[in-house]
């Protein structure tokens, strides 16, 4: 597990650089949410995050947030595939679910949000390389599902997540996504990762998603 201290350092580096790609791009760093990737991290490490002040974390899987999370006062945004039997338990914990990506998911959320009461923010995930094996609204679909996702969901969408095709440029990627959101007017573009974040940031990233880069390899 990563220690405190090297979560703190890991966290200087990444703000540092942030501020270097928010300002090569125009920007403020304060436009930028870092959003703390602990999948598979044990509660101390996000627990050292939260001390280094972090208050954004991100989880792939609803079981494992479900372990950590209820102790931590941190909010939690869902980023893996989603699948609807978790829909009531997602709501009830996250402050955001990323992986909006099909009718069926999206009515499961609907009746947990009535359920419960509690409705996070959601994100559609556009398979922005239209890549079988990822998750994610196709790209000739996305706009009509992102048209339907508002006409349901009103002001709780809030934006667009994708993940780019590993060992391709991911800035087209990016730049197709940020035109994207800008189209249908939603504010946040959660894109870039700790490989390519500050090419995210250029293209216009509100949100990226780093893990390795905070805590160290995955299990290490």
């Amino acid at each position: 597990m990563p220690d405190a201290t090297t979560i703190a350092r890991n966290l200087a580096s990444l703000r540092a650089r942030i501020a270097i790609a928010a300002v090569a791009a125009g920007r403020h760093a304060d436009e930028i949410t870092l959003v703390a990737v602990s999948k598979t991290q044990p509660q101390a490490a996000v627990l050292a995050a939260r001390g280094a002040g972090l208050s954004v974390f991100g989880e792939n899987r609803v079981q494992e947030a479900a372990e950590k999370f209820p102790c931590v006062g941190a909010s939690l945004h869902l980023i893996g595939a989603l699948q609807t039997n978790k829909a009531a338990q997602a709501v009830r914990l996250a402050s955001c679910i990323e992986s909006l990506d099909r009718p069926k998911l999206a009515d499961a959320l609907a009746r947990a949000a009535d359920t419960t009461g509690h409705q996070p923010a959601l994100l559609v995930q556009v398979n922005i390389g239209d890549e079988p094996q990822k998750a994610g609204v196709p790209r000739a679909q996305a706009d009509s599902f992102i048209r339907a996702m508002r006409q349901q969901f009103g002001p709780t969408l809030h934006g667009l997540m994708c993940i780019p095709p590993e060992g391709l440029d991911p800035t087209p990627f990016f730049q197709h996504l940020a035109a994207l959101a800008d189209t249908h007017g939603l504010p946040v573009r959660s894109m870039g990762m700790s490989a390519d974040f500050e090419a995210a940031i250029r293209a216009g990233a509100t949100h990226i998603r780093l893990g390795s880069a905070l805590f160290g390899p995955r299990g290490g």
